[in-house]
């Protein structure tokens, strides 16, 4: 029986497509992946049972990490594509991405697209100022569109935002023959039509991998890992001068009297909209019941 190993690069349908030294092998995944309650997903190291020109994933080596949605392992970055206008930003929505990666030890990078409609450095400020590397880029004239390629080089890239915000245009900007399929943003919903059907790593010329994801119009934090409200904290990086610092000890950042952080935010060194993202995800945390965490 011959084995071999290789990288999911593609999911669509029970069958994954995966790279292995010579060349790319369809595949299924062994019935015990179901049994036991595991999924493989894009980006995945998987060893392969060979039969004939196909095979099947008989173990998934251990991952450095993994993001429920989009269904990605391995990622070095999260770019995070968010469209100045049409559809309407939401600081709430790129704020549970940007904690869904810093839980998972991916680097989150800000990229606001659309901006030969509107001026987006607004929004870039907020999560300049909050630590994050935050670019704005036009994929109609190829304003910004050259700062995001040095990024990209030698990195597991993943790029995510909401439906029509640009990720495939931007890609497409980047690298024109890539030729990804790209939709309008509907006029009476005020949001985009997918285009991008399932999570594909591609090839970069200058080396490296990106996935285009398909967008979505909404996000749960329980979509993800489920943190324990304790642990959220960790995931605003810019909250980390002032852990510690509080009055009283477990402090939640809310409300309490003597919190560093609260006395941060009112000072303009936290930006307001982040504290409020904080507030809402630690509400709907703490909102989850135990047995919905099962």
């Amino acid at each position: 029986m011959k084995q071999c190993t290789g990288t999911i690069l593609k999911s669509l349908s029970g069958f994954y497509y995966v790279e292995t030294e010579h060349h790319i092998v369809e595949c299924r995944a062994c019935g015990r992946f179901r049994k036991n309650g595991i999924k493989p997903v894009v980006g995945d190291s998987a060893v392969l049972r060979m039969e004939g020109k196909s095979g099947y994933i008989e173990e998934l080596k251990p991952r450095r990490n993994v993001l429920v949605r989009p269904p990605v392992a391995n990622i070095d970055q999260l770019l995070i594509v968010v469209s100045v206008c049409s559809p309407v930003p939401s600081t709430l929505v790129i704020d549970k991405l940007i904690a869904a990666a810093e839980n998972q030890n991916i680097e989150p990078i800000v990229v606001v697209s659309k901006t030969d409609l509107e001026d987006g450095e607004w929004l870039c400020e907020i999560y300049r100022k909050a630590g994050f590397q935050s670019f704005t880029v036009s994929s109609v004239t190829g304003g910004g569109v050259e700062k995001i390629r040095p990024l990209l080089k030698g990195k597991i890239t993943v790029l995510t935002g909401n439906t029509g915000a640009g990720k495939s245009s931007l890609l497409n900007a980047l690298y024109p023959e890539l030729s990804l399929a790209t939709g309008e943003v509907s006029q009476k919903l005020g949001r985009g039509r997918h285009t991008t059907r399932q999570v594909e790593l591609l090839h970069l010329p200058e080396g490296g991998l990106a996935a285009d994801t398909p967008g979505f119009s909404s996000i749960n934090t329980d979509r993800y890992d489920l943190l324990e409200k304790e642990q959220l904290q960790y995931c605003f990086r810019e909250f980390a001068p002032y852990l510690g610092q509080c009055m009283f000890q477990g402090c939640s950042h809310i409300c309490e009297k003597g919190c560093a952080v609260l006395e941060a935010v009112e000072d303009g060194k936290i930006p307001k909209s982040r504290h409020e993202s904080y507030t809402a995800m630690y509400q709907e945390i703490k909102g989850i019941k135990e047995w919905d965490k099962k």
